[in-house]
């Protein structure tokens, strides 16, 4: 058998050198070829590409980042919800075991405790930044929907809460697999609500990363529809805001983004796994598909290689088209929100300054 193994690999080898050896070597070569492949209207064909790691403009603690190899789940395929669990939960316990030690390096508190019946976070800087004393920011964190439980959460919250100088409240969302769309976002709103209770809706901000991003973007629409009171400023980084796989950089970027990589993977199950036989394009799955006429200023912020630069770019357009002041941040070679994972990375305290700084220009004090 392992003989028979040796022998598959060896050929499968020797037709990836054969292919190899088939590709055009010159630039000339090149040329011809692709001239030839793209001389009809329709989708665009591309040769197989490397791209190294970018050194320009990059420091080399983002460098790292974008040289790393993929994540080892990112073909994880649960076929039932306790092995969704043990993918989460797997996940989830490096994170948390780290948090203490980032808590004392940014020089934040968290604080667990529950509003309307859901599990937040409190996450106070050493130092309210002045005039922030009124002020409010809510967290909606990323994970596609599954990861990200308790503490694991909390990075994002607290980098902003650090940077900024803001008080953070975290939610703790529901998931799936044990709870579906909508658990997510009326837990969001739960918590959104109970916050208007005690604070103005012109002194808070609402943001989050990825799936976070597109919460964000789903609780003013349905802030909207149910005329409750909007945030005054949101920051819906890279937002999940097409759930499904449309949208020029699910392509042009896949197996180039080494943190989501492709929609085919886990991704991809996370949403369907989420959506629980839903239309996709429901616009609180997707938000790009609901009316973003009234929303308050925005910024974004994605990467060159990002899978979801194509969403991000999307949702700032459309913000533009209705009338909303929008700013986009995209940074060269970064893969899906790569400037929140290193707080070491100067990227990463220009990302959180500048949506520091955006929400100083539009929250009341």
């Amino acid at each position: 058998m392992n003989q028979r193994i040796a022998s598959l690999a060896a050929l499968l080898a020797a037709l990836v050198l054969g292919a190899c050896a088939q590709t055009p070597q010159t630039y000339a070569e090149k040329a011809t070829a692709q001239a030839t492949a793209n001389a009809q209207p329709g989708a665009r064909r591309s040769p197989a590409q490397t791209s190294p790691a970018p050194t320009s403009d990059v420091s080399p603690q983002m460098q790292a980042l974008i040289a790393g190899p993929y994540p080892a789940h990112f073909n994880a395929d649960p076929k039932n919800a306790a092995e969704w669990k043990a993918l989460v939960n797997s996940r989830a316990a490096p994170v948390i075991a780290a948090i203490p030690a980032l808590k004392q390096k940014l020089g934040v508190s968290v604080q667990a405790t529950r509003m309307a019946g859901v599990n937040v976070f409190i996450v106070t800087p050493a130092k309210i930044a002045p005039g922030n004393e009124r002020r409010l920011l809510m967290h909606l964190h990323g994970g596609g929907y599954v990861f990200g439980p308790g503490e694991s959460a909390l990075p994002e919250a607290m980098l902003l809460a650090s940077i900024g100088g803001y008080k953070v409240v975290s939610v703790d969302y529901r998931m799936p697999p044990d709870y579906p769309y909508p658990a997510a976002m009326d837990d969001a709103m739960a918590v959104w609500k109970e916050l208007l209770k005690t604070n103005r809706g012109r002194g808070m901000a609402v943001f989050g990363t990825s799936t976070g991003g597109a919460m964000t973007l789903a609780l003013v629409l349905r802030a909207k529809a149910e005329n409750v009171p909007l945030p005054a400023a949101i920051a819906p980084g890279t937002p999940w805001s097409d759930i499904a796989k449309i949208g020029d950089t699910y392509q042009t970027n896949e197996w180039i983004d080494n943190v989501l990589v492709t929609w085919d993977g886990w991704l991809g199950r996370a949403a369907l796994l989420y959506a629980g036989g839903r239309d996709l394009k429901d616009p609180q799955l997707s938000p790009i598909y609901g009316d973003f006429k009234g929303f308050p200023p925005a910024i974004l912020t994605s990467g060159t290689r990002d899978l979801f630069l194509s969403n991000t770019v999307r949702t700032h357009r459309k913000l533009r088209r209705a009338g909303v002041e929008a700013e986009l941040n995209v940074y060269e070679g970064q893969s899906h929100a790569q400037y929140g994972i290193n707080p070491d990375a100067p990227e990463t305290r220009e990302a959180f300054g500048d949506i520091a700084r955006f929400f100083d220009k539009h929250l009341g004090r």
